[in-house]
């Protein structure tokens, strides 16, 4: 770690000058990155080439693309688009992309970072022509959601491109308030986790910029990190009054991103986690499941949240097109419930009501945790109680250093 560079990166953060209330918004003192810099008259990228990474969640507060609204301003100068996983207008599924086009809506170019890092990233900088990166893609709060890890190859792209780098926040929708669950073991780094924070990290994509900066890139990037004003750590986000947009194709809702660091565990095993249906995430289940496993999880009492018997027929991914049973995750107070340790339980309660049950054999369910730890306890017997104990030391020095980071209250 490089906690000396702390003070340093403090510096190089922007917060725009305040601005005029909006008018005839939900929040009215809630403003996002994006409508902080616009407030500023986009001081900030004044005589740049700008690039930009984002996605459909890159949105004004009355739902029009940021991409659109810079293109049609004169006082900035919007070059070049890269779009993410899913890619930058979100036609494709998981672990897709566009590829290389020009969008149709503004002629920009649109180049694409999906699974590209270092310099080959770097180079696709360096031919768009930029001066400055900027990022805006709205996160969920999960360590492998790959936004958060595209953001963190863009970093070190722009760095040694030779680029600036800018973050402009928007809300983590499942609050700030704490970090919670395994830490990934750097022998574990994937697209899924490339450095040793939280599984639920419980951080703003400022707050991981600055993070990253910090302690995990050999060389910091130029970063500057253009924040929100009025938002809350304790806000789900409801509270934020911002229009909701799918961040990938099966994150409908932001009642998926509250249980999906937790529910997202159910890739790494042959139960299907949902996909192919309309609530992926909160239904779990499989052929030859049946009422004993809701039952199984309900008898625990787990805090703030229900679960139902359900039968669902996925139209694409596991179980395709066939009539699976497992359970529906209703969760009913929100600031009591605990993803993760949820998804631990649900785990340890599926393998005892179901002698199906079975890790995918290239022991997936590794890359997503951070460590052969949750597997390898589940296996030999351990409950959810023990399972979670066992990565409380990790998690306490990562919420130390997390701490270092946070902007907000």
């Amino acid at each position: 770690m490089h906690l000396s560079r702390r003070s340093l990166l403090a510096s190089a953060s922007l917060v725009a000058a305040p601005a005029a209330p909006f008018t005839a918004k939900p929040r009215e003192h809630l403003q996002t990155g994006f409508e902080r810099l616009t407030a500023d008259g986009y001081a900030l990228l004044h005589g740049q080439k700008v690039g930009i990474v984002t996605n459909p969640t890159g949105i004004t507060t009355d739902a029009r693309h940021i991409v659109d609204v810079m293109h049609a301003d004169p006082r900035v100068r919007l070059t070049a688009v890269f779009g993410p996983e899913h890619g930058f207008r979100g036609t494709a599924q998981a672990g897709g992309s566009e590829g290389r086009y020009d969008d149709p809506a503004t002629g920009l170019p649109v180049y694409d970072t999906y699974l590209k890092s270092g310099r080959p990233l770097a180079d696709i900088f360096a031919t768009s022509g930029v001066n400055t990166v900027v990022f805006d893609i709205q996160d969920v709060g999960a360590r492998f959601y790959t936004y958060i890890w595209t953001l963190y190859d863009c970093m070190e792209a722009a760095q040694l491109a030779g680029k600036r780098f800018v973050v402009l926040d928007r809300p983590n929708p499942v609050t700030g308030r704490s970090a919670e669950g395994p830490v990934l073991h750097k022998e574990f780094a994937t697209f899924v986790g490339r450095q040793p924070i939280a599984q639920a990290h419980g951080m703003t994509v400022a707050e991981l910029a600055r993070l990253f900066n910090g302690e995990y890139l050999s060389t910091p990037v130029p970063l500057e990190t253009v924040l929100m004003t009025g938002w809350k750590r304790s806000w789900f986000h409801d509270a934020s009054g911002l229009p909701w947009v799918p961040p990938s194709p099966n994150m409908p809702t932001p009642d998926t991103a509250l249980v999906y660091s937790g529910t997202c565990m159910f890739e790494g095993t042959n139960l299907s986690e949902g996909r192919g249906t309309t609530r992926p995430f909160e239904l779990l289940g499989a052929e030859g499941i049946d009422g004993r496993w809701a039952a199984a999880v309900n008898e625990l009492g787990l805090p703030g949240v229900r679960f139902r018997e359900a039968y669902f027929a996925p139209t694409f991914s596991k179980f395709e097109g066939r009539t699976v049973g497992g359970v529906q995750i209703h969760v009913h107070d929100r600031a009591a419930y605990d993803p993760v340790r949820t998804g631990v339980t649900l785990l340890v309660t599926a393998r005892k009501v179901w002698g199906g049950f079975a890790w995918r054999s290239d022991n997936w369910i590794d890359k997503l945790t951070g460590s052969t730890r949750v597997r390898t306890m589940i296996d030999a017997g351990a409950g959810p109680d023990e399972v979670a104990a066992a990565w409380q030391d990790e998690l306490a020095a990562f919420r130390g250093v997390r701490k270092e980071y946070l902007l907000y209250k």
